[in-house]
C-alpha cells in the first residue's frame, strides 16, 4: 500500500522501517528523561521566541493576491489587559495563525490588525482626577498594553496599528461625518438629555450614579431638552433588519438580539381624549398597541417622564417635577409611579355607540418608568388583565383594586391562567363585559372595533413602528472627535471644507480639565472663534464631540488601508479585503457596536465607498463570521456569616481543596463571578504570564471551556496543561537525537512512502489512524466549530497515544507524528512549537530545516485517513460490552464503527457485528424467543457498549 504524507513521495525499504525504535540510541536516557520533574520555563521559551520573531519582522508572504482578514475588536487603553483581553486575542491569533499555515498551501495571506479605541470618558475621567492631558493619559496606557500584547505571543500585524485619537484617524471620522450630512444623513434635533446644574455640563448615564446625582458636582441631575447631533440609522432599517439571514455565520443569540433591538412591529394607532386642568395640556394622546382586543380592559394610561403632557403639568407640580428628575435614577425594571393630578384619559371606545358602560369611566393618567419615550409615542395604554408590566404597575399603584380581564383562554390556546387576577397574555375569545363584541375572537374584534372606531371619528390607523430611533452621537465633553460644523448667525450649519479636515482638539492647560466647570471646549475660545466658510462672517465652531462608538463603526475599513492619507479608504482596498472573515469579540457588543458597524457598511455601499459589498451575498454587511466569546469568572470567596467577599490573606490556601478561613477556622462560600477588584478575585494577566508563561496561560484558557461560555479561572488545574506540554518536549528531545541519525539525509516530509499498514504492528497503525483523525478534527474545529478546547483535548489524547505506544516504532512514522503533533500545537502554544520545532530539525543538512519556522510549514492535510479506517475495519477489533437493561451479560469483539455514522447507522452496524459471535447471536435468539421485544437500544460513542433495553412482551 502506498500511502502519502504532506503530498511528498519517497521510495523507501520496509526494512529500514521496522528496523528503528524510540529507544534504539539509549532507552534508558530517555525514559530517564521523561521523569524529569523540573518543569520546562515556558517564560524564558516566550522571550527567546519573540525576540526571534521580532528580528523576523514578519513571516507572511506579501505577495499573495487572495486575503483573509481576521479581526478582534479593537481594546480601549485603559492601562492594562484583564483576562477577558487574553482571551478574545488568543481566540484571533490561533485563528489567524491556522489560517497563516493553510495560506502556505493556498496562496492566500491573512491579516490580523491591531488598533486602539482611545476616545472617551474613562480616559477624560482618569485625566480629571490627575490633572492630565487626556492624550498624554492614553498614549501612556498604549505603550503598556501593546507590550502585553506583544508578550501574549500574538502574531499581530502592527504595520497596520491606528489610533482613534490620533488627527490622522478621527480626520477620516470627521470625513464620513460630512458624507453622512450631504446625504442627509447627519442633521440636528432636540433631545432630552442628563444636566448637571452645577458643572453646567450634559452628563453620559454612565456619569449619574444611582440617586441620580452627578460623578462630578454631587449636584441633583435634571433633565432639560438640548440641540444634539444625530445620525439617521433609520433610514437603513429595513435592511438591517433583512439582512440578518445573511448572517449565517453568526450566532443565533445575537442575530435575536439585534433583532429585537430593531424591534419592527405591526400594530395600531389610535388617540385617547385628555380631561385637564392645564390649559396647554394636549387634548388627545396618541397611543401605539398591538393588542387592539383588549381596549375594554384598559384601566389607566401610563405617560414616559418626559412626555409633552407630564412636562406641562410639572410646571404646576413640584412633586411631579422631582419624580421626573429622579426617573433616571430608578433601577431597571422599577415600578414606581406617579398620579397626574387634575387630568384624565377616556377610552376611544366612549365614541362608539351601544357599547359597555365600563368605557364610559375617566382612566386615571400616571407617569410609569417602564414606558420609554422611543417605544411607540411613549404612551402605554394600560391593561393589567392582559400585559405583565401592566399588572405589576397596577398592583404596585393601585393595591387591591381589581383586575379587569376581558380575554377568556380556549381550548386552541394552551397558556393557563393560574388565577382570576393573574395575567392572560394570549389571544382568545372577548367575555360577556365586552358588550357587541362578546364571544368575537380576539382577531374579529380587532377588525370589528377598528372599523367601528374609524366610522365614529376616532383617530385611529394601521402602523408599522420601529423601536430603532436615530443613533444620538453628541457629547459635551473634550476627549472626542470634534464634530465639524461651524455656527453662523446668518447661514446656520455650515460644513467644514474638507481641505480644512482634521478639525483638531485644541491644546488645554491640565488646569482646565481638573477645576474647569462645563464642557472644556467651551472655553477654549481661541479655537473657537472661526470664520464662516461661506460668508467669511465670525462665526463659532461646533463644541460636541463624537461618541465612540461613530470611531469603532468604521475602524475595521481603516485597517484595509492604514496609511491612505486622502480617504479613510480607497475602495479597491475595500474590496479586497473586506468583509471581515471572521470578528471575534465579546457579547457585551452584540447590539450597538454591530449595529452601528452595519449600517456604515450599508451606507459605505450605498454611497460606492464599497463597491464590492454591493453584492448580493454580502449587501454592506461588514462581517462575515461573528465569535462571541464568554466572559471569563474568577473564584470568590465569601465568609458565610456575613456574606462578605474575603481578600487571598484571609485565607488558609495551604489546601487548594479544601481553603478555610483563618480568623474561624470555617470554610468559605466558594463561587465564581465576574472578575472585580471588589470581589477580589481578578487575575493579572502580566504577572501570570510572566510565572507560567504565554503559551501555558493560552492553552490552559483554550482547555477550561467551550469558547462561547463563561469561562471559570482556576489556576490550580494549570498544571495539568504544564506536565502535558514537559512530557511531549521531552520525548521531541529524547527522540530528535534518533531521527537525526535515521534519516538525516533525506527529506523527512517524504518519509511515509510505500509504508505497507499490513506490515506494522497493531499499535502502530493505531497509532497512525489516531494521527488522521485528529488532524481531521481539529482542521474541521478551527475552520467550522471553533470548538477550541476540545483541540486541546484531542492534542493530549494523541500524546498520550504516542507515549504509551509500544517500541519499536518504526522512524518515519515517529517522525510523522510528532511533526503533525508540533504543526497541529503551532496556533495555540506558538513559542513551545516553534522550540519543538526547531530541536526536531537541529543539525539538518538542508537550509530548509536549520532556519525554517514551524509557521512557515503548511497546514497537516488528511491524505491517509480513509485507507486506514477501512483498514482498521478489516483488521481491528475493539471490545463491545453487551448489556440488558443496563447489566453486564457479555463482552464480544467487533469491528469498528465507520466513522460518520448516523445513530441508526451504528445501531443496525452493532446489531450485525454483535451476532457474529455465536454466544451472543445465541442469547439474543433465546431473548426474542421468550417474547422479549427490545423497546430501545442504546450505543454508546462508536460502540464500545450496547445497551439492550426491554421488556417481557404481554403476548
Amino acid at each position: 500500500m502506498r500511502l502519502r504524507s504532506g503530498g511528498n513521495i519517497l521510495p523507501c525499504t520496509d526494512s529500514r522501517f521496522l528496523s528503528s525504535f524510540v529507544g534504539r540510541c539509549d532507552r534508558l536516557a530517555y525514559h530517564a528523561s521523561l521523569q524529569r520533574a523540573a518543569t520546562l520555563n515556558f517564560p524564558a521559551l516566550d522571550r527567546k521566541w519573540q525576540e526571534k520573531w521580532a528580528q523576523a519582522q514578519s513571516l507572511r508572504p506579501s505577495s499573495a493576491k487572495a486575503k483573509t482578514y481576521i479581526l478582534a475588536m479593537f481594546p480601549y487603553p485603559s492601562g492594562a489587559l484583564h483576562m477577558g483581553h487574553v482571551r478574545v486575542y488568543t481566540i484571533a491569533d490561533i485563528l489567524t495563525r491556522f489560517r497563516r499555515m493553510q495560506g502556505h498551501s493556498t496562496g492566500k495571506d491573512v491579516i490580523y490588525p491591531m488598533g486602539w479605541d482611545a476616545f472617551g470618558l474613562p480616559a477624560e475621567n482618569a485625566a480629571i482626577e490627575r490633572g492630565l492631558d487626556p492624550a498624554k493619559w492614553t498614549k501612556m496606557n498604549i505603550a503598556k498594553m501593546r507590550e502585553q500584547l506583544q508578550g501574549m505571543n500574538t502574531d499581530i500585524d502592527w504595520s497596520r496599528e491606528l489610533v482613534t485619537c490620533n488627527p490622522e484617524f478621527y480626520k477620516h471620522t470627521q470625513r464620513i461625518f460630512l458624507w453622512l450630512y450631504e446625504q442627509g444623513l447627519a442633521y440636528q434635533a432636540k433631545s432630552i438629555v442628563n444636566f448637571d446644574p452645577v458643572d453646567r455640563t450634559v452628563l453620559a448615564n454612565e456619569q449619574v450614579d444611582s440617586n441620580g446625582f452627578s460623578w462630578r458636582s454631587g449636584a441633583k441631575v435634571t433633565k432639560v431638552s438640548l440641540t444634539q447631533w444625530f445620525l439617521k440609522i433609520t433610514a437603513f432599517k429595513e435592511e438591517l433588519l433583512e439582512d440578518l439571514k445573511l448572517l449565517t455565520k453568526w450566532p443565533e443569540k445575537v442575530k435575536s438580539m439585534q433583532q429585537n433591538w430593531l424591534g419592527r412591529s405591526n400594530g395600531i394607532r389610535l388617540t385617547f381624549d385628555i380631561s385637564s386642568e392645564i390649559e396647554n395640556t394636549p387634548a388627545s394622546v396618541p397611543v401605539y398597541t398591538t393588542r387592539l382586543d383588549t381596549l375594554f380592559g384598559v384601566q389607566f394610561l401610563a405617560l414616559s417622564a418626559t412626555h409633552p403632557l407630564v412636562m406641562e403639568h410639572a410646571k404646576g407640580d413640584a412633586g411631579l417635577q422631582e419624580f421626573i428628575d429622579n426617573a433616571s435614577a430608578l433601577p431597571e425594571g422599577s415600578k414606581v409611579g406617579y398620579k397626574i393630578k387634575g387630568a384624565t384619559a377616556w377610552n376611544p371606545l366612549k365614541q362608539v355607540p351601544n357599547v359597555a358602560d365600563s368605557t364610559q369611566k375617566a382612566l386615571p393618567i400616571w407617569v410609569a418608568p417602564y414606558v420609554k419615550v422611543e417605544y411607540g409615542e411613549g404612551a402605554v395604554m394600560g391593561v393589567p388583565a392582559h400585559d405583565e408590566r401592566d399588572y405589576a404597575f397596577w398592583k404596585a399603584n393601585c393595591g387591591t383594586e381589581p383586575v379587569r380581564g376581558v380575554v377568556n383562554v380556549t381550548y386552541s390556546d394552551q397558556q393557563e391562567v393560574e388565577s382570576p387576577d393573574k395575567v392572560f397574555k394570549g389571544r382568545g375569545q372577548l367575555n360577556d363585559t365586552c358588550g357587541v363584541y362578546a364571544q368575537l375572537s380576539s382577531e374579529a374584534a380587532t377588525e370589528k372595533m377598528y372599523q367601528d372606531l374609524k366610522q365614529n371619528a376616532v383617530d385611529i390607523s394601521k402602523v408599522e413602528t420601529w423601536r430603532l430611533r436615530d443613533w444620538l452621537i453628541s457629547r459635551q465633553r473634550y476627549w472626542g472627535t470634534p464634530i465639524p460644523m461651524i455656527h453662523c448667525k446668518s447661514c446656520g450649519p455650515v460644513p467644514v471644507p474638507a481641505a480644512d479636515l482634521p478639525v483638531e482638539l485644541p491644546k488645554l492647560d491640565s488646569a482646565v480639565f481638573k477645576y474647569g466647570k462645563g464642557n472644556p471646549l467651551e472655553q477654549a475660545e481661541d479655537w473657537l472663534q472661526v470664520d464662516c466658510p461661506k460668508c467669511s462672517q465670525p462665526a463659532r465652531r461646533d463644541t460636541d464631540t463624537m461618541d465612540t462608538f461613530v470611531d469603532s463603526s468604521w475602524y475595521m475599513f481603516r485597517f484595509a488601508d492604514p496609511h491612505n492619507k486622502g480617504l479613510p479608504f480607497a475602495a479597491e482596498q475595500a474590496n479586497t479585503y473586506m468583509p471581515v472573515d471572521t470578528y471575534v469579540g465579546g457579547i457585551e457588543h452584540a447590539i450597538l457596536h454591530l449595529l452601528y458597524a452595519r449600517f456604515m457598511g450599508k451606507f459605505f455601499t450605498k454611497a460606492g465607498l464599497w463597491p464590492g459589498g454591493a453584492s448580493s451575498a454580502i449587501n454592506g454587511e461588514p462581517f462575515k463570521q461573528l465569535i462571541s466569546q464568554g466572559m471569563v469568572h474568577g473564584k470568590t470567596f465569601r465568609d458565610p456569616e456575613s456574606g462578605q467577599f474575603l481578600k487571598p490573606e484571609e485565607l488558609d490556601l495551604q489546601n487548594p481543596s479544601q481553603p478555610l478561613i483563618k480568623r474561624t477556622g470555617k470554610e468559605p462560600v466558594i463561587s465564581f463571578e465576574k472578575m472585580s477588584k471588589s470581589k477580589y478575585n481578578g487575575v493579572d494577566p502580566t504577572t501570570f504570564i510572566a510565572e507560567y508563561g504565554a503559551d501555558i496561560t493560552r492553552v490552559h484558557m483554550l482547555f477550561q471551556a467551550p469558547v462561547s461560555e463563561v469561562l471559570e479561572w482556576e489556576e490550580a488545574r494549570i498544571v495539568g496543561v504544564q506536565r502535558w506540554m514537559t512530557r511531549l518536549y521531552r520525548f521531541v528531545e529524547s527522540a530528535s537525537h534518533l531521527l537525526l541519525s535515521s534519516i538525516s539525509t533525506e527529506d523527512p516530509h517524504k518519509a511515509l512512502e510505500n509504508l505497507n499498514i499490513s506490515m506494522l504492528q497493531r499499535q502502530h497503525a493505531e497509532l497512525y489512524l489516531k494521527t488522521e483523525q485528529t488532524v481531521k478534527s481539529i482542521t474541521t474545529a478551527l475552520s467550522e466549530t471553533q470548538s477550541l478546547n476540545t483541540c486541546i483535548s484531542d492534542l493530549m489524547i494523541l500524546t498520550n497515544e504516542l507515549l504509551s505506544t509500544p517500541e519499536p516504532i518504526p522512524t518515519p512514522l515517529l517522525y510523522h507524528v510528532i511533526n503533525t503533533v508540533i504543526r497541529l500545537l503551532g496556533p495555540f502554544a506558538p513559542a513551545f512549537a516553534e522550540e519543538c520545532w526547531e530541536i526536531l530539525h537541529a543539525g539538518r543538512s538542508t537550509a530548509e530545516y536549520q532556519q525554517s519556522s514551524v509557521f512557515e510549514q503548511p497546514w497537516p492535510v488528511v491524505e491517509n485517513l480513509d485507507a486506514l479506517e477501512a483498514w482498521a475495519r478489516q483488521s481491528l477489533k475493539v471490545p463491545c460490552a453487551v448489556m440488558e437493561n443496563g447489566k453486564l451479560r457479555m463482552v464480544v469483539e467487533i469491528m469498528p464503527v465507520p466513522g460518520g455514522s448516523s445513530e441508526d447507522e451504528k445501531q443496525a452496524w452493532i446489531r450485525r457485528q454483535i451476532r457474529i459471535d455465536e454466544k451472543c447471536r445465541q442469547w439474543l435468539d433465546a431473548k426474542e424467543a421468550a417474547g422479549v421485544r427490545w423497546k430501545k437500544v442504546i450505543v454508546v460513542k462508536a460502540g464500545e457498549t450496547v445497551n439492550f433495553v426491554g421488556r417481557v412482551s404481554s403476548e
